[in-house]
């Protein structure tokens, strides 16, 4: 999530605006709810420490905590930071490209509910992610379904633009590629599809000949 989310995580609107003048319909109830069978998904792949990024009202990182895991939150939204921290989760109120706590030593790190699309450029995110996560990690990405490709738009919410992206699980593969990772599983449930990506393993030894 990010701060122009404020107004859907305060019940003010459901509808994210489309340049071309059709409005998606954002899941809110699900944001604000306990976590699903299809967050599963994500959840039992947490062994932490997890950075969830853009964690909105806080289901996965709270959920995480309760089990034991240790699990930071990270939004640009202070109602987010509000709403998680209120149901027992931690987080911090921080654009996700400014210094954050551990950087390099995360062992899962989250982009869940379309989170790839935050800032509207996946391969600047990505390479974000790389950097944050430990050289055994893994990113949890719930993407978009097959045939979605690569968009990019300028969207609207409550008056406020931005950029944002889909990706879809026919993208993600070259985007791992691009930005040093592999993606290592592809799941599908109840129609959401996540990706799996591990920091891309490079030998840059070099062996002397001769």
């Amino acid at each position: 999530m990010t701060s122009e989310f404020d107004a859907a995580l305060l019940g003010q609107t459901d509808l994210l605006h489309l340049p071309d003048g059709r409005a998606l319909l954002l899941p809110i109830a699900r944001w604000s709810a306990t976590p699903c069978p299809a967050d599963e998904q994500l959840l039992r792949r947490c062994t932490g420490p997890v950075l969830d990024l853009g964690c909105g009202p806080g289901r996965l990182v709270t959920a995480l905590g309760r089990r034991g895991v240790i699990a930071l939150g990270v939004d640009s939204s202070p109602v987010a930071v509000r709403l998680t921290t209120d149901r027992g989760g931690a987080a911090l109120c921080r654009d996700l490209f400014d210094r954050l706590p551990a950087e390099g030593r995360w062992q899962q790190i989250l982009l869940a509910d379309g989170n790839i699309g935050i800032g509207g450029d996946p391969v600047v995110l990505l390479r974000r992610v790389h950097r944050l996560l430990s050289p055994t990690g893994h990113a949890l990405i719930e993407v978009e379904p097959p045939g979605t490709g690569l968009r990019r738009e300028r969207v609207r919410l409550t008056g406020s633009d931005f950029d944002w992206a889909w990706v879809g699980a026919d993208a993600i593969g070259l985007l791992a590629v691009v930005t040093g990772f592999r993606v290592t599983e592809l799941l599908d449930h109840s129609g959401r599809w996540f990706a799996v990506l591990r920091k891309e393993v490079r030998d840059d030894a070099t062996t002397a000949t001769g």
